[in-house]
């Protein structure tokens, strides 16, 4: 195990900001996540295993414990009829790679969760969503690591607790796994409409009338290139907040006062609104903020950028005064996305 001390985790996180990791490590297999546990716990050290750190929020004080970085690989496809085919994924894999690489193969499932910046074992936690797909839609089980009983153990969809946005791993068992690989139920064939709206629209201005997974693809990586901004380039989390559910009185008294509000209504009763809309709608569009050197990005207010801020107080100082305006504003308390680790 070739462990590193007082490492910067500014360089482990796309926002590039925050404190050092008193110990880090890189994970290439199950045996070294349980080589690192164990060294952890022989110390008395806290733990944590990351993927890109595409959805981490650190500390300015840095991590007290020893970070895991997880690198462990693995893709295998296998069908088992004409129609249905199951992948296993290593958790430390690319996600955006896994995806190409099962539309390649002509499947359906996952490929409208295209250019999702991150590491495969981080989908599960996030329930990661975009254009009208799921994880939870598809993952079948995952392989973790337990810390409660020490052993390895595989979770099944319904024991993850999968909501919009949540799982058992981002809530009550917060920190309790390491995830090692997910394993996904596709199938051979089409998507089919009706699609996210936004997809149609592309779908319709480009005359696609065959709509394949590589179609779906390549319309959401277009829609995506052109309305966020690239981590690799540009310091940034993705989305900062997830979009808002409200009641369905908290609804009507929102429409009588603004008629032109985006929603989404939900099975369940109630609705999704746009945090984006709301951001706007609170005069932080194409916002920057000379106090922290954080904006909003100009193609979508949803996302934060770090353009110059020196600390992650100043992104708390900047992600409050925003909460703070649509709160006033719309009686909405928006919810952070990306973890926050203290």
């Amino acid at each position: 195990m070739n462990l590193l001390q007082n490492v910067s985790l500014a360089d482990y996180s796309t926002m590039g900001l925050g404190g050092p990791a008193a110990y880090l490590v890189t994970i290439n297999s199950r045996q070294e996540v349980l080589e690192a546990w164990n060294w952890a716990k022989s110390k008395n050290l806290p733990a944590l295993m990351i993927g890109g750190g595409s959805n981490i929020i650190w500390s300015d004080q840095g991590y007290k414990g020893l970070v895991m970085v997880n690198r462990i690989l693995g893709f295998d496809l296998r069908p088992e009829d004409e129609l249905n085919y199951y992948l296993t994924v290593g958790s430390g894999e690319i996600w955006d790679s896994v995806v190409e690489r099962t539309v390649v193969s002509g499947l359906t499932g996952i490929e409208a969760l295209s250019l999702i910046p991150g590491s495969t074992g981080a989908t599960p936690v996030q329930n990661v969503g975009a254009y009208g797909q799921e994880i939870s839609e598809t993952l079948v089980s995952l392989e973790a690591y337990d810390t409660q009983t020490n052993e390895f153990v595989v979770l099944a969809n319904e024991e993850c607790d999968f909501r919009y946005r949540q799982s058992r791993f981002k809530n009550q068992d917060h920190g309790r796994f390491f995830i090692t690989s997910i394993f996904l139920h596709l199938t051979k064939g089409q998507p089919e409409p009706p699609f996210y709206s936004s997809v149609q629209r592309y779908f319709e201005t480009h005359d696609i009338t065959e709509y394949t997974p590589a179609a779906m693809r390549a319309a959401v990586i277009d829609i995506r290139s052109n309305k966020l901004p690239d981590p690799a380039k540009v310091h940034n989390a993705g989305s900062f907040f997830a979009n808002p559910v409200v009641a369905e009185d908290k609804l009507i008294d929102l429409r009588s006062s603004f008629e032109q509000l985006p929603c989404w209504p939900l099975e369940t009763g109630g609705a999704k609104l746009s945090a984006a809309w709301l951001i706007e709608q609170s005069g932080f569009k194409n916002y920057y903020d000379d106090d922290t050197g954080m904006a909003t990005w100009p193609k979508q207010p949803l996302v934060f950028v770090n353009y110059k801020a020196k600390s992650v107080a100043d992104l708390i100082k900047f992600k409050q005064k925003i909460v703070d305006a649509v709160n006033a504003k719309f009686g909405i308390e928006l919810v952070q996305e990306p973890e926050q680790l203290t």
